[in-house]
């Protein structure tokens, strides 16, 4: 097993969702004979330890954003941290120079960690998002985002190209300048035929407070749920625990195969309308209910187009009842639309010359 290219993967640490869509592309990897390095913070990187205890893990700096309790305010608090942004993703670029060094890494695969790449070897950056959706701002921020995207050497979009699709215009431009390669949905997931255990799995992940406070509304509401309950926090701790009140099974996280567990044994889902959960839930062939993250235009677009596609319904957070989840029944739920993963031709980049 000697002389295994070392391949860093750094996902950016906003909820769990870019940790998550790494870890089949860890897999890969190391089943093509890379050596994948591991480099986030917060709890993507706790995540990711806990993943994989066995490969090296290095700690980035955190970009310290902070997000609003008022969605109306997520935007203008946002752009009033653009400098500290522009200034963590030059610290953490002087700091994966030094790394490259040190670890002799041969290449880099980035899920949305703007100074994570190198001009000195094949640099990869992972995104659903060529354009950055922020209302009437839109085209600013697309254009800035597509300026860090022409550094890297390839730009891998977790969709398939043509319709139907699941990212929609978040993942689709008219661009030839970009190098783009869709490489169809990510999802460390796999469906199962299980005995069906629970009527609902409550899965929350994303950004604070805004997590939090979702954790609250749910907890109250679904109370006068009719049936069982999974309720999965996505607070990654030390250690996991349970706990069951009345209808509802807690857990504050779960692993990858206690995961797919459970969701293969829940009837329906409720969760946020993240581009990871939606690939999971493609993947799964999941019905679904979404609350999108107040003031995330990105995730209140996703759940409006599959809503308008007939797949999957949603409320905003603020009213949210639990009566909505009766919508689910008349909606078709998301089907699987990847074929298979050419994992050998796209890491055909790192193998140089």
């Amino acid at each position: 097993m000697q002389n295994r290219k070392k391949i860093l993967v750094a996902p950016l640490n906003w909820g769990l969702g870019h940790a998550t869509r790494c870890i089949p592309v860890i897999e890969a990897l190391e089943n093509h004979g890379f050596e994948p390095v591991i480099a986030s913070d917060g709890i993507a990187l706790a995540l990711l330890k806990k993943e994989f205890p066995d490969l090296t893990a290095l700690e980035l700096p955190p970009y310290q954003i902070e997000y609003a309790k008022n969605g109306a305010f997520f935007k203008l608090k946002l752009f009033m941290q653009i400098p500290n942004m522009v200034a963590a993703v030059r610290r953490e670029n002087k700091l994966i120079q030094k790394l490259i060094k040190e670890h002799n890494i041969s290449g880099i695969i980035s899920d949305n960690r703007l100074g994570v790449f190198s001009k000195k070897m094949p640099s990869v950056f992972i995104t659903h998002q060529l354009n950055v959706l922020t209302g009437n701002t839109t085209w600013f921020t697309s254009k800035i985002h597509q300026m860090f995207i022409r550094k890297y050497k390839e730009c891998w979009v977790p969709d398939v190209q043509g319709t139907p699709n699941l990212s929609g215009k978040l993942g689709h431009i008219d661009d030839s300048s970009l190098k783009v390669k869709y490489i169809g949905p990510l999802s460390r997931l796999h469906r199962k035929q299980t005995p069906k255990k629970y009527d609902l799995m409550a899965i929350l992940s994303g950004p604070e407070p805004q997590r939090t406070m979702l954790e609250e509304r749910l907890s109250d509401e679904l109370t006068n749920y009719k049936g069982k309950v999974i309720f999965i926090k996505g607070v990654v701790e030390p250690e996991q625990k349970t706990s069951v009140e009345g209808n509802i099974t807690y857990y504050n996280f779960m692993n990858t195969s206690d995961l797919e567990q459970a969701f293969n044994e829940s009837e329906e889902v409720l969760c946020r309308s993240g581009y990871t959960t939606i690939m999971d839930l493609a993947q799964l062939g999941k019905k679904a209910f979404f609350i999108p993250t107040p003031g995330q235009y990105e995730q209140e677009y996703l759940a409006h187009k599959l809503k308008k596609n007939g797949l999957v319904p949603y409320s905003k957070q603020n009213n949210f009842k639990v009566d909505d989840l009766e919508k689910i029944k008349l909606y078709k739920g998301l089907k699987n639309l990847g074929g298979e993963m050419r994992w050998k031709d796209l890491f055909s980049l790192f193998e140089g010359k």
